[in-house]
């Protein structure tokens, strides 16, 4: 049961980082910080507070020193918990910024304009 979570966990976050290319990863990534500072300032209510805390309290596991299973005693566990918990964060900070963006993504099409060929005339 545990793999099939992580296996969807996996896959959601390389599904989340693909969704719109690697123009929309970087839109996104940008959108982080002020997506931070409206919800700080009240203008956006869409970051709740736990999700917020939750958020904070990975990246603290992520930088500190402390960790629940240690890389120097336990190799691959030690990575492997650092690992479900980044792809927990990025996950969750890419849907965060989708949902923050919502409506003010437009997606850009490309235009084109068709003009006859004498080599292929009408029927």
């Amino acid at each position: 049961m545990k793999a099939a979570r992580r296996a969807a966990l996996s896959g959601a976050t390389v599904s989340t980082l693909q969704s719109r290319g690697s123009e929309g990863f970087v839109s996104r990534l940008g959108a982080v910080p002020r997506m931070l500072r409206d919800t700080f300032n009240g203008s956006y209510s869409g970051l709740g507070k736990g999700r917020l805390a939750a958020m904070s309290l990975a990246l603290l596991y992520l930088v500190s020193p402390v960790d629940l299973l240690p890389e120097a005693i336990l190799t691959i566990p030690g990575l492997l918990d650092d690992a479900a918990v980044a792809f927990w964060l990025v996950a969750g900070l890419m849907s965060a910024t989708d949902d923050y963006l919502g409506a003010s993504y437009i997606p850009q099409y490309a235009t084109a304009t068709v003009i006859e060929d004498p080599a292929y005339p009408r029927s």
